[in-house]
């Protein structure tokens, strides 16, 4: 089948996306509309359907996203030098609840996991070694390799020190999120068994952290203060690993229906598909997930500006709604109380991809999350505590914003991306490419291709596919990220360093 040249992707648009490179002089006839192109415009980026005046509105995905700089003739390819974000600083919101009906039946879906004493259940079986200080990176690295060289994996799913920068010379905010996401981590049911590795001296005092994890396992998860150790503490460490390791290596895959996994949703290296491939996908799979009463995540809260109103909205009462506002204005004046612009979010490679403003990124961002209603809003560091979608708090960067999402206790994480991107945090983290040629050419990166949709697919036939792969991962089908031995932690950062 022949691929369509362009696509307006809703009634109200006056802008076209073209899904393929579209040369000077070709024309795109839609609905009322029939205009010629005047430049060469590359696949992924809009072509104006009209005349528009400077200062008015350019509307994609049903909104605006941006203003026009200048007067601009149908037919001109729109990007950042002819289109200005409407964003500024804080707004005064209402709330307007709509319900979107989503009728999607339940499924008797199942995935192979571990059911942990407390109830969740993980997708892998891991062992941690979790640092409360950077200071200790050497010594956590130095025993993942001991350990590999002498006992081996048998029996788990592979052993990890989360490296980190920070534990010590911070203050206040900053302090207490490196010591929630450490606490969130240890706690996590990926993890089978989990040493805390301290040096002793830092801010992040190691009995004190522990108190955080409230009634623990203590075969599972223990701590060496290294200052504490007298002599060897590579040896102290390998002793305690091996207690650990043999109380994890027991554990077996069990059979756990389908509402059991909680799915971070994330996008970066966002290009003009994002908004109509995989992102839509996540959300079909996210609605598909809720229905079952499993648990979403969206965050990247100033990818959100711009289609904020949507998401607060779909609130299901005013409380959550006064939350989501809180999420919104609270990350604007972030931005402003250190002097930077709440709407210069698109990176050079978005716009390159066809992203021209943070609305235009916003509003394929938000596609994610699908037509459910949110049933939860959490703070930076917070554990879930609702099934259903969730609204997280966290910036944008990729490893920062997937960290805070495996934190707050998801198993595995869905990554949209048009640019492709190697990375993956300390869970599962599965790309979704946008767009054919990305799966073509890093096939080592991509674990699912959306851009399939592009050639005719059906979304539910590949919604399906869609819910199968991420089924198989759960139950232990390596993503490319995990194959390819890319995993790290990125903590928020905002104050002082002493």
């Amino acid at each position: 089948m022949e691929q369509a040249a362009f696509l307006r992707i809703n009634p109200k648009d006056s802008v076209v996306v073209c899904l393929r490179d579209l040369k000077k002089g070709e024309n795109i006839k839609v609905a009322d509309y029939d205009v010629t192109a005047l430049q060469d415009t590359p696949a992924g980026h809009k072509i104006l359907l009209k005349d528009t005046a400077e200062g008015e509105d350019i509307i994609k995905y049903g909104y605006p996203i941006g203003h026009a700089k200048e007067n601009l003739k149908a037919g001109v390819w729109v990007n950042e030098n002819n289109l200005k974000t409407n964003l500024a600083g804080t707004l005064t919101y209402s709330y307007n609840p709509v319900e979107d009906e989503v009728d999607i039946p339940m499924e008797n879906r199942t995935f192979e996991g571990y059911v942990r004493e407390n109830g969740e259940v993980g997708v892998r079986n891991e062992i941690w070694i979790v640092p409360t200080v950077g200071c200790v990176n050497g010594i956590a690295e130095k025993l993942v390799n001991k350990f590999i060289s002498e006992v081996g994996l048998e029996g788990i799913d592979g052993i990890h020190s989360w490296h980190h920068n920070y534990g010590c010379s911070q203050l206040s905010g900053d302090h207490e999120n490196t010591r929630k996401v450490l606490r969130d981590i240890v706690m996590h049911p990926n993890a089978g068994g989990v040493l805390v590795l301290s040096l002793g001296c830092e801010n992040n005092q190691p009995d004190k952290f522990m108190e955080m994890l409230g009634d623990y396992d203590k075969s599972r998860v223990k701590l060496m203060v290294s200052q504490r150790v007298e002599g060897d503490e590579v040896e102290e460490g390998m002793k305690l690993l091996r207690e650990i390791y043999a109380v994890a290596k027991n554990d077996k895959r069990q059979t756990c229906p389908a509402s059991k996994l909680r799915i971070g949703m994330k996008c970066g290296g966002s290009d003009g598909f994002s908004g109509i491939t995989a992102n839509p996908l996540v959300g079909e799979f996210s609605d598909y997930l809720v229905a079952q009463g499993g648990t979403t995540i969206l965050t990247e809260v100033p990818e959100m500006f711009g289609a904020e109103t949507i998401l607060m909205n779909r609130c299901k009462n005013e409380d959550l709604f006064n939350q989501t506002v809180s999420l919104i204005n609270n990350f604007k004046e972030y931005f402003l109380s250190h002097g930077e612009p709440v709407g210069e979010n698109p990176s050079p490679g978005n716009k390159a991809g066809g992203i021209s403003t943070l609305e235009d990124k916003a509003l394929g961002c938000t596609q994610k999350c699908g037509r459910a209603l949110v049933s939860g809003v959490l703070e930076y560091g917070d554990r879930l505590k609702v099934n259903g979608l969730n609204l997280l708090s966290a910036p944008g960067n990729d490893l920062v914003a997937s960290t805070a999402l495996a934190a707050a206790g998801c198993q595995l994480v869905l990554f949209t991306t048009g640019r492709g991107t190697p990375f993956g945090t300390f869970v599962p983290t599965m790309k979704i490419s946008t767009n054919n040629v990305l799966a073509k050419n890093k096939p080592n990166w991509i674990d699912f291709n959306a851009g399939e949709l592009l050639n005719g697919v059906d979304m539910t036939e590949l919604r399906n596919k869609f819910i199968d792969k991420i089924l198989a991962v759960a139950s232990g089908e390596l993503t490319r990220n995990e194959q390819n031995g890319y995993q790290e932690i990125s903590i928020f950062k905002n104050g002082v360093t002493l």
